[in-house]
């Protein structure tokens, strides 16, 4: 599962999957969500969660820059505050797809 296109609408990033599956991510709720360790936190050697802590939150956290293809596999979103550490894997970015559809696999 690949992105065949992605672009920002407004408050919204679409992406037009390659089997024409079309997901709108609002991007604040992409922020909020963000994978990366900061945001998220990541286990330590013992499998306990660290970091991730509570997230300070501009308007720009919730306005993109652009975005980035990662090798064939991922998209990272740059944002406008600065932030630009979390990757969003196509196999993930389509898992969390807000659709009525893809809610109800």
């Amino acid at each position: 599962m690949r992105p065949n296109s992605y672009q920002v609408l407004g408050d919204t990033l679409v992406v037009i999957w390659d089997d024409g599956h079309e997901s709108y991510y609002p991007l604040e709720e992409l922020r909020r969500a963000c994978p990366c360790a900061g945001c998220s936190g990541e286990p330590d050697l013992f499998g306990r969660m660290s970091g991730g802590g509570p997230q300070r939150y501009t308007p720009g956290s919730f306005q993109l820059n652009s975005v980035t293809p990662i090798g064939n596999y991922a998209l990272q979103p740059n944002w406008m505050d600065g932030h630009n550490y979390g990757m969003w894997t196509f196999e993930r970015l389509r898992a969390v797809c807000p659709c009525e559809s893809c809610r109800n696999k």
